[in-house]
């Protein structure tokens, strides 16, 4: 009798230690084959666009391209108001913190003539590309998705639009954004 309740004993134990490995397993199983729960997947700040839209380089002045950097692009119609010149100042910074690779990343802002003095602009933001909008740059501006007023629009070194930020979103945001795409990027 003393051996059959040692055996017996062995097995509960067996099993208590085979059920501490197995039962995480299995919630974790039943969780995420169950529909029940999927751990966050989205680690980005702005919203994506898919899938990315290719635009044209339309406008640009000369030695200036979409393509071959990342670009930050802004497009303002009307008088450029405070949000309009917090978002110009939030992408300097963001270029600015970029530190190293900031090289990799130009500003562009494409604005009709009520806009604003375009030299004093360029003054208060070195490196902004200010673009006058005109009928050239018709194509680009309808291959944006919906050209809110205050968005931001992020266009990849190949000249595709892949994201975008609304304009109450944080400048920290893209700033992590653009740090994690430099470091990922081979282009650009």
């Amino acid at each position: 009798m003393d051996t059959l309740a040692r055996k017996s004993r062995q097995r509960r134990i067996l099993i208590g230690v085979a059920l501490m490995f197995f039962s995480p397993l299995g919630l974790a199983f039943i969780l995420y084959y169950g529909h029940a729960w999927h751990p966050g997947g989205q680690v980005n700040h702005g919203e994506l666009i898919q899938p990315p839209r290719p635009l044209p380089d339309a406008g640009l002045p000369a030695p200036y391209s979409l393509q071959r950097k990342w670009t930050m692009l802004y497009v303002q119609r009307g008088v450029c108001d405070e949000l309009c010149l917090k978002r110009l100042y939030d992408m300097r910074q963001v270029r600015t913190a970029l530190d190293r690779d900031m090289d990799r990343v130009q500003r562009v802002l494409i604005a009709d003539s009520d806009c604003c003095d375009t030299q004093k602009l360029i003054k208060m933001h070195p490196d902004l590309i200010a673009v006058p909008l005109g009928a050239a740059q018709g194509p680009l501006l309808d291959s944006l998705p919906s050209p809110d007023s205050h968005r931001i629009y992020l266009v990849d070194p190949l000249g595709n639009v892949m994201m975008f930020y609304p304009a109450n979103d944080k400048a920290k945001g893209m700033l992590e954004d653009m740090k994690r795409l430099l470091k990922l990027s081979q282009i650009g």
